[in-house]
């Protein structure tokens, strides 16, 4: 098992760019996030580094609704990183307005084979993590890397998420966390035991090195 190492930061967000723009220089692969605090992280890592052409990009998790809707991980990521670069990466969206389960499907098929360097994540105020929600049936998944289900919280549609044996084949595991909000779920997942109820906490069963970037609120002081 895998002790999360916890910093806490001025500017969490920039300290998160630094790594995403090292990493995209160094062409490796990269699974994106989404959340209200990582866009300005999105924003300074294109103008670190504006040229991820030999990088790649793939995402956690993804509300089922079109690229264009102001819902979607992808339109986010768009906005603040892709539109912003001198040079994009080989971009993997999912394909949020298929039906659930074919856009699950497709994206397992996309990732067969391929090794994720780096997974950028945030965290819930219930301790969720991409779309894996206390009590759901999905966290019991043991063989399929992509599966669809229904919403832990607002908003109320159906998502695509990488499961617990995607999640933990990565490389490297980095959390974006900010807010008094998440105080209580940062707890829970990086310092107590590890429990279904607090899914982030499970992904401290892997090897991966864990790194939790946040500001002194999401630190509980």
């Amino acid at each position: 098992m895998t002790a999360a190492a916890l910093h806490v930061d001025d500017d969490p967000a920039r300290r998160v760019a630094e790594l995403l723009a090292a990493a995209a220089a160094a062409e490796q692969t990269i699974v994106l996030t989404g959340g209200t605090s990582v866009g300005t992280a999105y924003e300074i890592a294109a103008a670190l580094e504006p040229d991820w052409s030999k990088a790649s990009v793939w995402w956690g998790d993804e509300r089922c609704v079109p690229p264009d809707d102001e819902r979607s991980n992808y339109l986010l990521a768009k906005r603040t990183l892709l539109d912003r670069l001198e040079h994009e990466p080989d971009v993997h969206r999912i394909r949020g307005e298929l039906q659930p389960a074919d856009a699950a499907g497709e994206y397992e098929k996309a990732l067969d084979g391929v090794e994720l360097d780096l997974l950028l994540l945030g965290l819930g105020p219930d301790a969720h993590v991409a779309s894996l929600f206390p009590a759901s049936p999905q966290l019991e998944e043991r063989q399929r890397l992509v599966t669809s289900g229904p919403a832990g919280l607002e908003p109320f549609v159906d998502r695509v998420t990488l499961t617990l044996p995607a999640l933990l084949s990565a490389q490297r595991i980095i959390f974006l966390v900010a807010g008094a909000d998440k105080a209580e779920a940062v707890r829970r997942a990086f310092r107590d035991e590890i429990n279904d109820d607090a899914p982030a906490s499970l992904l401290r069963r892997g090897s991966a090195p864990i790194d939790v970037y946040l500001d002194a609120a999401a630190s509980g002081g």
